[in-house]
């Protein structure tokens, strides 16, 4: 590993980490150099890669009610969920029978959006389907 140390022109190799460890505390106590020097006082800099992790998924539920037409539902899940008549027409079968049925998994963004989108175009079109978001 190559580091640099701040006031330094060149790169110090470090050959292991007891070394490197000696060298930060006596840089750190200001001992190099007879505590006067260029390293008096310096502080050593290395990078490290940040560490990433995946997002975590929500499920798009929708909720069966006694009044939404089923044509509804299928169009909102061709619309905002761009399923086909097909998987649209299951889907919308499952909730109808099961009381809830799955759209999607998202971001918890995009499921938060897809969530506002269906509440938003049920009301305009007075339907009272409901639709939720859920942790996976």
């Amino acid at each position: 590993m190559t580091s640099y140390i701040l006031g330094q022109a060149e790169p110090y190799e470090w050959a292991s980490s007891d070394r490197f460890m000696r060298r930060i505390n006596t840089i750190m106590q200001g001992k190099t150099n007879g505590g006067n020097g260029p390293e008096s006082g310096t502080v050593v800099v290395t990078r490290t890669q940040p560490k990433t992790r995946k997002p975590s998924l929500y499920r798009v539920l929708l909720l069966n009610d006694d009044y939404t037409p089923m044509e509804f539902v299928v169009h909102v899940l061709q619309r905002f969920f761009q399923k086909n008549l097909d998987d649209a027409t299951r889907i919308m079968l499952h909730v109808h029978n099961h009381g809830v049925g799955e759209c999607g998994v998202f971001t918890y963004e995009v499921a938060e959006t897809k969530v506002s989108q269906v509440m938003d175009f049920a009301r305009q079109n007075q339907h009272p389907l409901q639709c939720v978001m859920e942790k996976k």
